[in-house]
Formats: structure tokens, C-alpha cells, sequence
């Protein structure tokens, strides 16, 4: 498979997108729920990687294809595999979240519980 190179964005400047309060911006969290539940940010829609089969042909539908979509995880490793697959699917601007949201809540928000 031809793997492209994926856009990283750091959890600063998610932090300053989040600020923006941009509305075309699609979030897409895929972490499992129970991390969810320990960890979150407000706005992303949570899509397990493990439970692909239950939402992948809801995507074309729910999301917009063009609009820049970030992609979340905890550490940044499952966010990429999702931002291949997005773009094998004909997204054309996917963020990959470098570091996820351990990095997120080191750097930008301590509030956010580390797991």
C-alpha cells in the first residue's frame, strides 16, 4: 500500500484551532471509550479504531471530505493509521494530533487526566 506522508499538528496549535472556535474544523477522536471517559476534549467525535466495522462506511456521510480534519489518539500512533485510511478514502487535509492527547494535557492543558 502506498502510504503517504501524514500532516502532523502539534497540540499547540490544536489548542489554538480549538480557540479559533472555527466551525468548519472536523475532530475526530479514536481512542476506545473507556479512554475516553478517563481523558477528553471537548468537540471531538469519538470513533474507536477497534469498532471500524460499525462506523466505516458512515464517513463519507458524517464528514466533509475537503474540510481539514484532525485526528486524535492517546500518543499519536492509531491517529495516523486513521489519517491514511481517511485519505486512502479521498480526504484531502488530515491532521495527525503528534503525541495525542498525553501530550495535550503535558503541554497545554493539566487538567486532563494522564492514563
Amino acid at each position: 500500500m502506498n502510504t503517504q506522508p501524514i500532516t502532523q499538528i502539534s497540540v499547540e496549535e490544536l489548542a489554538e484551532r480549538l480557540t479559533s472556535g472555527d466551525p468548519d474544523i472536523q475532530l475526530v477522536d479514536v481512542r476506545e471509550p473507556q479512554e475516553v471517559a478517563i481523558a477528553s476534549i471537548e468537540g471531538f467525535v469519538n470513533l474507536p479504531l477497534s469498532q471500524f466495522a460499525e462506523w466505516g462506511d458512515q464517513i463519507p456521510t458524517r464528514f466533509d471530505p475537503h474540510a481539514e480534519t484532525l485526528v486524535l489518539c492517546h500518543h499519536g500512533i492509531r491517529s495516523a493509521q486513521m489519517c491514511q485510511w481517511l485519505v486512502a478514502q479521498g480526504f484531502t487535509n488530515v491532521k495527525n494530533i503528534a503525541g495525542g492527547i498525553d501530550a495535550y494535557s503535558s503541554l497545554v492543558n493539566p487538567s486532563i487526566p494522564h492514563y
